[in-house]
């Protein structure tokens, strides 16, 4: 296992420097002139081309990424053309928002994906469920979050559709909303961070729990038919028995992989549901700065957002291993 781990770490970080070096070099083909951003649109070019010189926009590009890394290493992604501010500190504002996001729309697109994979395995009469799950999830990412917008918030009104609180001075030590209400205790501000979460939480959910739960429904028909399961059944074993206790197990792994996949499009899903939603996360920042040609801030958010995917990657490669020992090697 060991082994194992340090070949994944070493791939990991090779992957991390060649999307970087990429994503940097694209600085030098987009029509955007972040030296032009910063002056503003009235500063003389003598002043522009001055700016660019003190900023080493004029060094070669390998000049450049080089001095990007030493200051990565030191914890600086630069400065945001469009806030003024320390991406680093930007970084530090608006994660917590999207992780929080992220970590409740993995869950309810693990638990969909469970209970469309699992409950027809076990009740031949639930396909119709799954059928549902289907139609949800085939949606566009911005037709799905606009339609669950449309319906629960402005025709029902049972729940908020823009925002992360009602109360926008709350802060905890934390940032996530959810845990840090409930560590003061405040069920009125725990009640309010559920209800703001779940609308962007579900858009976000759906396409995972189409993808993950057509995976595991599909190894779980190749696991049923294995000899193994003919003999739990002829223990006089409960069909649930039979999928739960020996059935899923052996389904899990090529779930797993399909989870780490939809992990990489949460992220940019993030970008939409955030701004529908107006959830004040990474994804809003990143559109704004998108919009202000603010290069720096969305190499440094990229930069983020790839450390965090590859990161759960890692992760959810460690539990297939220890599933199934053979995928090490």
């Amino acid at each position: 296992m060991f082994g194992f781990l340090l070949r994944r770490v070493f791939a990991v970080t090779l992957v991390l420097l060649s999307m970087s070096f990429a994503v940097f070099c694209l600085q030098t083909i987009v029509p955007a002139d972040p030296a032009r951003a910063i002056a503003g649109p009235t500063t003389p070019l003598t002043r522009v081309a001055e700016l660019r010189k003190e900023l080493g926009l004029n060094d070669p590009v390998i000049v450049q990424y080089g001095r990007f890394l030493i200051r990565v290493t030191r914890g600086d992604l630069g400065t945001s053309v469009r806030t003024r501010k320390p991406i680093a500190a930007d970084v530090r504002t608006y994660l917590p928002a999207s992780l929080e996001l992220s970590i409740v729309a993995l869950a309810f697109g693990a638990i969909f994906a469970a209970f469309f994979a699992v409950v027809p395995a076990i009740v031949r009469w639930a396909h119709p469920i799954g059928l549902a799950f289907t139609a949800a999830g085939s949606l566009p990412i911005f037709a799905t979050s606009l339609f669950l917008s449309y319906l629960f918030w402005f025709r029902l009104g049972v729940l908020p559709g823009a925002g992360r609180m009602s109360d926008h001075n709350f802060s905890g030590p934390t940032g996530f909303n959810l845990v840090d209400s409930v560590l003061a205790g405040d069920v009125t501000a725990a009640t309010d961070a559920t209800r703001h979460i779940i609308l962007p939480a579900l858009a976000l959910a759906f396409p995972i729990a189409i993808a993950v739960g057509r995976t595991l429904s599909s190894s779980l028909r190749d696991v049923m038919q294995q000899r193994y399961i003919e003999t739990a059944r002829g223990k006089g074993l409960s069909e649930a028995s039979v999928v739960i206790r020996h059935a899923l197990r052996n389904a899990l792994p090529s779930a797993l992989a399909m989870l780490a996949l939809q992990v990489r499009l949460l992220f940019g899903n993030l970008l939409v549901v955030e701004l529908v939603f107006g959830w004040p996360g990474l994804g809003l920042y990143m559109v704004h700065s998108l919009a202000s040609a603010d290069l720096p801030a969305v190499l440094g958010v990229t930069l983020v957002l790839s450390v965090f995917y590859l990161a759960v990657s890692l992760v959810i490669e460690v539990f297939q291993t220890a599933l199934d020992p053979r995928i090490a090697g």
